[in-house]
């Protein structure tokens, strides 16, 4: 059940009890029970809510950047990722493959916000050897959600 109950709430997290409780033949005191379970186990580590901002008035700007840092001994990268993290400007920090360390997504209301936060605040940690900023120009899909749905052409067939 376990399984089953977090790849349905991964995929809607606003899915009721009820409805959990029917697709995994279960009672809802049970799901309740589950749930409550996972999270207090730090499984389920937040509820978040999917939004186009492209379709609002609010405007942001999403940057992925790539630091390369000195690990330090005996903590390997958790220690600087750490301290970049706990910024609260950073979306998302995860430790990758390849010829970057690290990988921070920031959202900021402006492009010189992002460009003042690589300069001022991530680019003067002493284990940061450089940075190489990207922005997202479009997103088209997001936590397994297509964001950008192609528009069909909803005109009637004219033909003579």
């Amino acid at each position: 059940m376990r399984e089953e109950l977090l790849t349905l709430i991964e995929k809607n997290s606003k899915i009721g009890l009820k409805e959990l409780s029917v697709l995994l033949g279960v009672d809802e005191a049970s799901v309740l029970q589950e749930l409550e379970a996972l999270e207090k186990e730090g499984v389920i580590c937040g509820y978040h809510t999917l939004i186009d901002w492209e379709k609002t008035s609010i405007e942001k700007v999403t940057a992925l950047i790539e630091v390369r840092v000195t690990p330090q001994r005996g903590q390997g990268f958790d220690s600087i990722a750490e301290r970049i993290y706990n910024y609260p400007e950073v979306r998302a920090a995860y430790l990758i493959s390849g010829g970057y360390d690290l990988l921070i997504i920031l959202e900021e209301k402006s492009l010189r916000e992002i460009a003042n936060f690589v300069s001022d605040k991530l680019s003067t940690l002493d284990s940061v050897l450089s940075t190489a900023t990207h922005f997202v120009l479009k997103k088209y899909k997001y936590h397994g959600t297509i964001i950008s749905k192609k528009h069909e052409d909803e005109r009637e067939i004219v033909t003579p």
